[in-house]
């Protein structure tokens, strides 16, 4: 028994990592148009900056020096913060003299917090104490991030539309929490799967709106009149 939960816990942690890729992978396009257009334009990089900050959190939580047994934790936010890192890093080269020292001084700050969050639970905690407090520390980041999911979902249905909701996002969201919510109930972790139900029960709301209004809006344009009248 004890072999097919250890590889029950190994194939929904490498699940989670590759649901996870395609979330790190998703704003590409937007990068590829910053590039060709030598310019950020309108964009935020703000969402990049607290996902780093996110993936550097969990990232140490999933360290054996914090959480023995949990590596595919580590190793999952590990190549997400490479990811928010590259795309930092190509925000501040291509934005405006203000941004870019705004944006500057904000991946400074992130490594400062990362950096107190490490020399504080390696000097001054024990082992026991430094696993609690890392973990409250990553289920905290990670609840801040569902602002992003739940402001979607608020305006999908303010607008009755599925436009700003891409449904291969909203999939991958989903099966990446519900791959890491199960690791962590067989790892007994609940600093896990605590946030990792909650992204699962948003990602179960996202699908179902966006059956919901991509459905209405189909019948919507089945049922509306025809713009050019006929002559024939």
């Amino acid at each position: 028994m004890s072999s097919v939960h250890s590889v029950c816990c190994e194939a929904a942690g490498v699940a989670g990592n590759l649901f996870a890729f395609v979330l790190f992978v998703s704003p590409i396009p937007t990068f590829r148009r910053i590039i060709r257009n030598r310019s950020t334009e309108q964009f935020s990089g703000l969402p990049y900056i607290y996902a780093l900050l996110n993936c550097l959190i969990c990232l140490w939580y999933g360290m054996p020096l914090v959480s023995p047994g949990i590596i595919l934790v580590a190793t999952v936010n590990s190549v997400g913060a490479i990811f928010q890192l590259i795309y930092v890093a190509i925000f501040i080269t291509y934005a405006e003299k203000a941004k870019k020292m705004k944006m500057s001084g904000l991946l400074m700050a992130v490594f400062g917090i990362y950096a107190i969050i490490v020399f504080m639970s390696m000097k001054l905690l024990d082992p026991h104490s430094r696993q609690l407090f890392v973990g409250y520390l990553s289920v905290a980041s990670l609840i801040s991030m569902f602002a992003s999911p739940l402001f979607i979902i608020n305006l999908v249905v303010q607008t009755r539309s599925v436009e700003y909701m891409p449904f291969y996002l909203s999939l991958s969201t989903f099966l990446m929490s519900l791959s890491f919510f199960t690791y962590g109930m067989l790892k007994h972790d609940p600093f896990i799967y605590v946030p990792n139900g909650i992204g699962t029960l948003l990602g179960v709301v996202q699908l179902a709106l966006y059956t919901y209004y991509n459905r209405t809006s189909r019948e919507d344009l089945g049922s509306r009149e025809p713009f050019i009248d006929s002559y024939a």
